[in-house]
């Protein structure tokens, strides 16, 4: 009998400017014990309450190049003065244990990712409105106003590669939990895709 491939793992790539509210969002997740988490590396510094290893590998830039020399990122970009990407082994480890992979990465990640692997899903989580990221980011009181003006002119280009998602969805004030089912809606959608069931017949006919 051929296996069913709602039985394994999806490989999905949450995307979204500084404040759509990604890390809350993608914790509801991962509450659900239905994904993996993959953490990224960055070269930027730790904000308050952030810890190694789980929100991030934070490494040196000559550290995080000397990976990128030996094949060892899945993906990387350059994010406002700093390096973030995938290390590629923690990431496979994922994949072939059939659980959901979430990779959260920027557009740049998110087009590279979609290359090496197409059955990949993107989604792109934004706030209700560009006004509302501003509010959110200016509200975090963590960052100096030269940083905010580079996230938001950021924002503006990110949104540009809108076209490069499967899907969007909004994080709303005070809904993140519903955002997140709007997520996990669609994975389970993804999974139930004829595309994604090539044998439907001959596993039907031989059960």
């Amino acid at each position: 009998m051929t296996a069913n491939i709602m039985n394994k793992g999806l490989l999905i790539v949450v995307s979204g400017p500084a404040g759509s509210g990604k890390g809350t969002v993608n914790a509801h997740l991962l509450n659900s014990g239905e994904f993996v988490y993959s953490v990224s590396a960055t070269t930027r510094a730790p904000r308050p309450g952030e810890i190694d290893g789980i929100n991030y590998h934070f490494i040196t830039k000559d550290e995080f190049k000397s990976r990128i020399e030996r094949g060892d990122m899945l993906e990387y970009t350059e994010y406002c003065g700093n390096f973030y990407g995938t290390p590629k082994k923690e990431a496979e480890d994922v994949l072939a244990s059939g659980k959901n992979l979430i990779l959260e990465i920027e557009v740049e990640g998110a087009q590279n990712i979609k290359k090496k692997y197409p059955d990949a899903v993107l989604v792109l989580l934004l706030p209700p409105s560009y006004s509302v990221q501003e509010a959110r980011l200016r509200g975090r009181g963590t960052e100096t106003e030269e940083k905010i003006r580079l996230r938001l002119e950021r924002a503006k280009e990110e949104i540009a590669f809108a076209n490069v998602y499967d899907y969007v969805v909004y994080n709303r004030d005070g809904l993140d939990r519903e955002a997140a089912e709007e997520i996990r809606a669609i994975v389970t959608a993804e999974k139930s895709s004829v595309s994604r069931n090539p044998h439907i017949a001959e596993n039907y006919l031989n059960n």
